[in-house]
């Protein structure tokens, strides 16, 4: 049986009405979305107001792994919403199971976990645990890395859109390459397992921008909202070795990447990392606002009692849907169906781009794909925005729904929710194979 079923034009004349009305009173800085109003969502389907019923690529921005509304969390959440919302930072049977939790599926050589509400919040402290543990106030991050829009978070990332008009970042802010396969115009990629040009150029970046109090490095598995972007294989491991040969702290942000994304519970488990910090949110939540750390007790040693809180982070709500999620991975095998179901989806999207004369790249691994446009192969000149919102629009329309990120906006977010099954990724690819003939015609 068929899952989309698109009943009316898009937008449909509820959803039109009310995106209206909605612009009247909330500023329109949302970045562009199909014009639909989301009214339910259940597992790997979203159904807007119109009654139109779409196959979802986004999980609401790498959030709903478990599907949407699952029964399960939706039932944790209602009984602990009756009984406490909200107590600061006194203890609550919620938080600690959650944390006990937390830390079952933890990489072995973390010690604690702290909660927070957002990613952007745990990169905040990620930061300056860095900072405080070391004494030193330099943190070396990437171009194109996105690691939240609060002012410590967004001075470390490397995409301009969060940072421009604002005024001087945050002071000891050094940014290098993150080595793209697709787009290698200093040739970074094929010179592993060591990658020495690539540590040279570093060398030479440092030595020119640092005075001499670099405290660590935060960096992506992937880069998300930076397009997708895998690094060639081994990088994270020289990148690794090059940090603890000059006593660097380390962050790692799993906030997109975590949570069972890339085939793997943490994209760290890939290459054996074992970074001093790692920041999770997202998928640890499903939708429901939480954020974490995971940490060594050697960067923790620093804090003393009072030194590290949020007023929302490990609330009773948040935290009853912590250990009901882990469960449901457990339960339904979702890691496993994220490498199962990756590896059908590439070799989908692979045919796709092979008839296509706008997609330039696709790649990725588990349930995160990255599907690059361009103008011209041969060029790789990025597709224009007008081209991306129209392929948005049009997917919408042949019912799937899509977004783009990336330092040109020109790559397509292929990440379903983990449940997703072989019936759901060929009913969906279908779609988005009529999506880009319609929008390349």
């Amino acid at each position: 049986m068929k899952n989309i079923s698109i009943k009316t034009a898009i937008p449909g004349p509820k959803s039109r009405a009310l995106i209206a009305e909605w612009r009247k009173y909330e500023a329109d800085t949302t970045g562009y979305q199909a014009q639909i109003v989301w009214d339910t969502g259940r597992d790997c389907l979203v159904t807007d107001v119109d009654g139109n019923r779409y196959i979802d690529w986004t999980s609401g921005v790498l959030v709903t792994n478990v599907g949407h509304c699952h029964p399960r969390l939706v039932a944790a959440v209602q009984e602990s919403v009756a009984k406490l919302i909200n107590n600061y930072e006194c203890p609550n049977t919620y938080r600690i199971e959650a944390s006990k939790a937390l830390m079952s599926i933890a990489p072995k050589h973390f010690d604690k976990c702290f909660f927070f509400s957002a990613g952007s919040e745990a990169t905040d402290m990620a930061i300056r645990m860095m900072k405080r543990r070391t004494g030193k106030f330099e943190v070396l991050s990437f171009e194109s890395s996105f690691h939240g829009r609060t002012y410590c978070a967004a001075s470390a990332g490397g995409l301009a859109g969060n940072k421009r008009g604002y005024g001087p970042t945050l002071p000891g802010s050094i940014r290098v390459a993150y080595p793209n396969p697709y787009r290698d115009e200093l040739g970074f990629c094929n010179d592993g397992p060591h990658f020495k040009k690539y540590f040279a150029y570093v060398e030479s970046v440092l030595a020119a921008n640092s005075s001499g109090s670099l405290a660590g490095i935060i960096v992506e598995p992937y880069q998300g909202a930076g397009g997708f972007i895998f690094p060639p294989k081994g990088w994270l491991t020289a990148l690794q070795k090059w940090a603890r040969e000059r006593g660097l702290l380390i962050t790692v942000d799993e906030v997109q990447s975590g949570y069972g994304r890339t085939g793997k519970m943490f994209a760290i488990e890939h290459e054996g990392l074992t970074p001093d910090i790692l920041t999770l949110g997202k998928g640890i939540g499903c939708g429901v606002p939480v954020s974490a750390i995971f940490a060594t007790d050697d960067v923790l040693s620093v804090f003393s009692k009072g030194d590290m809180s949020s007023t929302l982070g490990g609330n009773p709500v948040s935290s009853s849907s912590v250990p009901v999620i882990i469960d449901i991975f457990k339960k339904e095998k979702l890691v496993d169906n994220s490498a199962k179901m990756g590896k059908y989806l590439a070799t989908k999207l692979a045919a796709i781009a092979k008839s296509s004369k706008h997609i330039g790249s696709v790649r990725g691994m588990g349930l995160i794909h990255g599907v690059e446009f361009v103008k011209d192969k041969k060029t790789k000149a990025p597709q224009d925005a007008v081209y991306i919102r129209k392929l948005i629009d049009c997917a919408a329309e042949c019912g799937l729904l899509i977004g783009s990120v990336g330092r040109f906006g020109n790559v397509i977010r292929v990440a379903p929710p983990l449940t997703v099954t072989k019936a759901l990724i060929d009913e969906s690819c279908e779609a988005f194979t009529r999506a880009v003939k319609k929008a390349s015609s």
